[in-house]
């Protein structure tokens, strides 16, 4: 059986499309090509079209961003603001201007030497009024004690139960009162030790005491006179 190799019509029309789609078809490479050129493209409008940062911006923004350092300070301290300001008053005050150390410490010297021969001066006087004094006292046999200060003394009277003490007696007071509150009647005994610079004072004898400046340890009492002797 022979083979119909004769082409009819229809397959030649289907061989001619075939043959014009293969001719027709783009190559993948030129396809990324293109799509590579149109991006490269876009790109280099979009730069063309934005607007170029100006010079004194570009200056502008590193300054606003950088951190603002505190500038050192540069001047004279608060303690030499003060000397001066001292300094300045002295001088419109027509006292001295400013001095070295040197010069504070020799005028510290002389006017500590000043008051030392000041006061020495004082203590000496002072020695040879108290020298006089003493000359010009009268003598211990003579001397009374001495009166109470200012103000009004206590005078209080009893009944003297020692003499032993040389120049002290020994007074007992007795004390009456009646309570505040309870209305009942408090006796109680206080006992003080008086001056009696001539021992004139014996037991049993009533006498008013004064009060004075202490005289001994217990000693603040001294003897007015005698109201009524012993029987």
């Amino acid at each position: 059986m022979a083979e119909n190799n004769e082409e009819t019509p229809e397959n030649a029309d289907v061989a001619g499309a075939t043959a014009d789609d293969e001719t027709n078809a783009p190559d993948a490479t030129s396809v990324e090509t293109a799509a590579a050129t149109a991006d490269e493209s876009a790109d280099a409008a979009s730069a063309e079209e934005a607007p170029e940062p100006s010079a004194d911006a570009a200056e502008e923004a590193p300054a606003e961003e950088a951190p603002k350092k505190a500038a050192p300070k540069s001047g004279p301290t608060r303690r030499e603001k003060l000397e001066a300001k001292r300094a300045e008053r002295q001088v419109a005050a027509g006292k001295r201007g400013p001095r070295t150390p040197e010069e504070r410490e020799a005028a510290r010297r002389e006017r500590r030497a000043a008051v030392a021969k000041q006061r020495r001066a004082y203590r000496s006087k002072q020695k040879v009024k108290q020298a006089e004094a003493r000359k010009s006292a009268p003598a211990a046999e003579e001397r009374q004690a001495p009166e109470h200060g200012p103000g009004r003394p206590k005078v209080r009277q009893g009944v003297v139960v020692s003499e032993k003490g040389e120049k002290t007696i020994t007074v007992r007071i007795d004390v009456v009162k009646r309570h505040k509150r309870y209305h009942k009647i408090l006796r109680s005994t206080v006992k003080l030790h008086a001056h009696d610079e001539r021992n004139d004072a014996h037991e049993g004898d009533t006498v008013r005491v004064m009060e004075c400046r202490p005289m001994s340890r217990s000693k603040r009492w001294r003897l007015v006179e005698v109201l009524e002797r012993a029987k």
